[in-house]
């Protein structure tokens, strides 16, 4: 089993630079391309049990956002947040790291060093 666990967005500048973070820590890791194989509810629900923010952060508020109509008010709960990244898996924040029994949401970018040195 990896030591880290990124959920990954080659297309983002923010995902790569975690990712190279994650290379040159010498951490064994596994990278997952969520958009080509995106996580199923109980995934999503695992990886909000393990995460330091509150579970309306996992959800990105980027022009598709408004564009599929959404507003704050459809991710508050948990169970939206999951109901939303099931139908537009495309909205998960990134680059998201997990380690053991904790996850962060990598961004700013000085996140991510701190949560791989711990």
């Amino acid at each position: 089993m990896a030591d880290v666990t990124i959920l990954h967005n080659p297309a983002c500048s923010t995902s790569r630079a975690a990712l190279a973070q994650v290379e040159a820590s010498g951490l064994d890791h596994e990278v997952v391309l969520y958009l080509k194989a995106p996580l199923d509810g109980t995934a999503i629900r695992d990886l909000l049990d393990k995460l330091d923010d509150e579970p309306t952060a996992l959800v990105r508020r980027d022009p598709y956002f408004t564009t599929v109509g959404l507003t704050d008010d459809d991710v508050r709960t948990r169970e939206q947040v999951v109901a939303v990244l099931l139908e537009h898996p495309r909205l998960l924040q990134r680059p998201v790291l997990v380690r053991g029994q904790r996850a962060i949401i990598g961004r700013p970018k000085d996140r991510v060093a701190p949560f791989l040195e711990a």
